[in-house]
């Protein structure tokens, strides 16, 4: 009975000790938790142990006190809705304060600003930002053109061959919201900056309303970047007849049976200095209307949901009025060659005085299948004068085919009608081969114009290394008439006596039939990041 007895008593006493051993081995952490914002105390702070569901939370004066077991995680985490969540090791320790980071976070003008994370990626060669619900991104689009030139045959005013950037870009672009966009693009050749594209858009579905500064919807040569160009420089009708470039507002959308309108009405260049000065000093000096361009477009795809080919067909009219970002009440059209090396316009029209308006009109085909692509434009203008002068009538167009030959295809973007980046059929690319003929024709002897004439056939070959590389090699042939005298700089002929001469009446046939004739190679290394 006895030693009954001494048994209960010593399993009471076990029981009895095992929890204040337990408990002796255990122990107590406390401290404060407090924002990094201001420094007060951080009320209703979760404090938790990692790998238990054991917790607590801060109290109006951001106090914590939490038991530790034994043998537990020495790790605790901290939350709070309106700070970062920080994962904390005690390190044996009994005292522990905490700071947290404030998700809250202060611009520049002192007002709170929403947060949210953004992870990074390389997405065809460009690196873009996006928020993972893909509701916000935004990139850069950096873009380093380097063309040389050699030129070939006997001129009457000398060519020199050279090198030169032609294009230093640099854009920053944002998709704010899935409906909002916005775009900066500056050009910074020549040691001079050119704002290019500067705009806001609205798209919803098929339909979408653009302000600011860009391309006029006219011409698919033109509304084609320039990354994407089968040759390194645009046709002669297209740079001297065709807009580029003006501040404005203009949309699209989508219609049935496979059309796309555009519309917009446009006003001043803001691109370039010279433009951006004559407009001020006019407005200072005149208080002129700006003037105004309303262009449209109508683009008919019949068959672009072929993944292999399709068909692409449009026209466009502009009306124009004359503009203050040059002399008051004119309009000129002129035009470089085939290279940006060559800085002579030979066929220019000089300002026109007395303008009313002009109407520009266009024309454009394409059709693509697989590797293969064949497009052409025609484009002419019709200047209205005022008093008794005739209106001038000026035309150009372009003719052009290109191949991809080692199993690339050809790539359409149908909401802007315009060919895209080619689809390359190797890992180490692709080679484009391509051929256009061109003409430009800025005489209308009846009106009393003689803005001269040029015509060129050009060859290209491209090598699409990826998505950031390109090479072009382009062999141009030109032919310019004997009024392409570039406003009476440049020499068309020989006189009788053998000297130059910018006269088109003192040429003599023995000498040539006038006009300035040469054969150029190209070259252009481009970089796309």
């Amino acid at each position: 009975m006895m030693r009954r007895i001494q048994f209960a008593i010593a399993a009471a006493a076990l029981l009895l000790v095992t929890p204040l051993a337990a408990r002796a081995q255990a122990r107590v952490v406390t401290g404060t938790v407090t924002s990094n914002l201001d420094g007060k105390p951080v009320a209703g702070a979760s404090v938790r142990l990692k790998g238990a569901v054991l917790s607590t939370v801060t109290d109006l004066t951001g106090r914590y006190r939490l038991d530790i077991p034994a043998g537990s995680a020495d790790v605790l985490l901290f939350m709070h809705p309106e700070h970062d969540a920080v994962e904390k090791e005690l390190a044996g320790a009994s005292q522990f304060d905490v700071v947290l980071l404030s998700r809250m976070r202060i611009n520049q003008y002192g007002v709170k600003t929403e947060r949210k994370p953004v992870s990074g990626e390389e997405r065809s060669g460009f690196l873009v930002f996006e928020s993972p619900n893909q509701d916000y991104k935004f990139w850069f689009d950096v873009r380093v053109q380097t063309d040389a030139a050699v030129f070939f045959g006997k001129t009457p005013a000398p060519i020199g061959n050279g090198i030169a950037l032609r294009r230093l870009r640099f854009a920053t672009k944002s998709q704010f919201t899935p409906r909002w966009y916005g775009e900066l693009d500056l050009n910074f050749a020549d040691a001079a900056v050119e704002i290019e594209d500067a705009y806001l858009m609205y798209t919803n579905k098929d339909f979408y309303v653009k302000i600011g500064n860009a391309k006029e919807v006219f011409s698919m040569e033109t509304n084609t970047t320039s990354r994407y160009l089968s040759f390194i420089e645009r046709p002669l009708g297209t740079k001297a007849l065709v807009p580029s470039r003006r501040l404005g507002v203009s949309a699209a959308k989508s219609l049935p049976m496979g059309l796309r309108a555009f519309g917009g009405v446009y006003f001043q260049d803001i691109g370039e200095s010279d433009a951006v000065v004559a407009r001020q000093d006019n407005n200072e000096a005149f208080g002129r209307d700006e003037g105004y361009s309303l262009t449209g477009k109508l683009i008919f795809r019949p068959s672009f949901n072929h993944e292999d080919g399709g068909l692409h067909l449009a026209a466009a009219s502009s009306y124009r009025t004359p503009k203050t970002d040059d002399v008051l009440g004119t309009m000129r059209f002129s035009a470089r060659g085939v290279t940006y090396i060559n800085r002579k316009k030979y066929v220019d029209t000089d300002r026109m005085k007395n303008v009313d308006d002009a109407v520009l009109n266009g024309l454009e085909g394409s059709a693509f299948y697989k590797n293969w692509r064949v497009s052409a434009e025609y484009n002419n203008v019709t200047v209205n004068r005022l008093d008794t002068l005739k209106s001038a009538k000026f035309d150009g167009a372009y003719v052009m085919a290109s191949v991809l030959l080692f199993g690339g295809r050809q790539r359409y973007n149908s909401e802007e009608g315009e060919f895209t980046q080619p689809k390359r059929g190797k890992t180490w690319g692709d080679v484009e081969l391509a051929a256009r003929f061109e003409y430009l024709d800025l005489n209308d002897f009846d009106a009393g114009i003689k803005g001269g004439a040029g015509q060129a056939t050009v060859i290209g070959a491209n090598w699409w290394v990826n998505n950031n590389v390109k090479f072009m090699l382009n062999y141009g042939i030109l032919d310019y008439d004997r009024y392409a005298t570039g406003r009476g700089k440049f020499a068309i002929g020989y006189k009788a006596d053998g000297t130059p001469t910018n006269n088109p009446q003192l040429i003599t046939a023995a000498k040539g039939k006038g006009g300035n004739d040469f054969r150029v190679l190209a070259l252009r290394c481009e970089v796309n990041f």
